[in-house]
């Protein structure tokens, strides 16, 4: 048995029983990762709409920026929208000028993906105040931008707590991409969630610089493996990709981020901390399309299931640790699921408050 299951008073059951009932209603519309019905989704909308994505790097990084570009691979599916896809390469001084194109080129809604563009797409929603704006991570205060914004902080907390559950050693990590209070956020929730099991237990920390060096990424995560720890959560683009890899090598642990990453590493990556910009991104666009589109904050977390371990955010999202990971940590699972989702309800219902650091930059 899980120490946490041992060491925990019981939860009240009616504040559970009403806390659980708002999670599996928000579940019912989140839908997990499962792709959007075409059905469901294609009525009411025309074939007309047509959406761009300008991102601030190249697709490939199995994480953020490819969930993004999911999302427009289902709104295409799904709903017959023409879509495009701008590839950056970390340079701000384009973004303005990609941005800026695909609006003069009459696309319906446009959306930027990452802290990294509020000011070009707010000088750009600026000029074209007639067609929709989203960006993903950040908030631009004009009334034709949609921020689509995640409560990272909830969903770590979450992984912190499957961390600090499954470590053997009494020491766990985290290596992020860049130290900025977006990645700081989920940090902070996983240190947190990981001090909920066991308050003396040590978090190892480290900082990339970028999102894209997974070079730096492994090297950070053999230092913390040789410093203790054996499971290290990755913040870090693809610069976590190196983390991962590590832990492969080392034949220890690991904990993906954005995407689904269980695969890429089996059995060492025991569960990642989904956040899910694909589905943010498909329902935007089919705002945009069904005549719906609002200006504003759109906030997701635990309570809409768009943010959290992928055993709970991913329909069948444990089946990879499951079936490759060793058998004393996979003989856990079972009891560590019941009490992610009696950490989630707590969650929704405010009885758990995750300290959320991050102020949009």
């Amino acid at each position: 048995m899980l120490r946490k299951i041992l060491g925990f008073p019981m939860l009240k059951t009616a504040s559970i029983v009403l806390a659980l009932i708002m999670v599996f209603t928000f579940i019912s519309f989140a839908g997990g990762a499962q792709e959007p019905s075409k059905s469901e989704n294609k009525e009411g909308t025309g074939t007309t709409v047509r959406a761009a994505l300008v991102l601030p790097g190249p697709l490939g990084d199995r994480s953020f920026l490819d969930s993004a570009n999911q999302g427009m691979e289902w709104a295409k599916d799904k709903l017959g929208v023409k879509t495009k896809v701008i590839e950056g390469n970390f340079d701000a001084a384009e973004y303005e000028a990609s941005m800026r194109a695909m609006a003069e080129a009459g696309y319906d809604i446009i959306i930027s993906v990452g802290w990294r563009m509020k000011d070009a797409t707010k000088v750009v929603a600026a000029e074209f105040p007639n067609i929709n704006f989203a960006i993903v991570d950040n908030t631009v205060d004009e009334p034709n931008v949609a921020s689509l914004l995640f409560r990272e902080h909830e969903g770590s907390f979450l992984v912190g707590v499957v961390a600090a559950s499954l470590t053997k050693t009494g020491t766990v990590g985290f290596v992020g991409g860049m130290d900025i209070p977006l990645i700081r956020r989920f940090q902070v929730g996983y240190e947190e969630g990981v001090h909920a099991i066991d308050p003396n237990m040590k978090v190892l920390i480290g900082y990339a610089g970028a999102f894209n060096d997974p070079t730096k990424g492994k090297e950070l995560a053999l230092a913390q493996y040789n410093n203790g720890a054996d499971i290290i959560f990755a913040a870090a683009g693809k610069s976590g990709e190196g983390v991962l890899a590590a832990s492969g090598e080392v034949g220890l642990y690991s904990i993906g981020v954005d995407s689904n990453q269980d695969y890429i590493v089996p059995g060492h990556v025991i569960t990642s901390m989904m956040k899910m910009v694909n589905r943010a991104v498909f329902q935007i666009i089919k705002d945009t399309a069904d005549g719906n589109f609002k200006g504003g904050v759109h906030s997701y977390g635990v309570a809409q299931n768009m943010v959290g371990p992928s055993w709970l955010v991913d329909e069948n999202g444990d089946q990879m640790f499951r079936k490759n990971g060793p058998k004393d940590m996979v003989a856990k699972m079972d009891d560590l699921i019941k009490l992610l989702k009696e950490y989630s309800a707590k969650i929704v219902s405010g009885e758990i408050k995750v300290t959320d650091v991050y102020k949009a930059q």
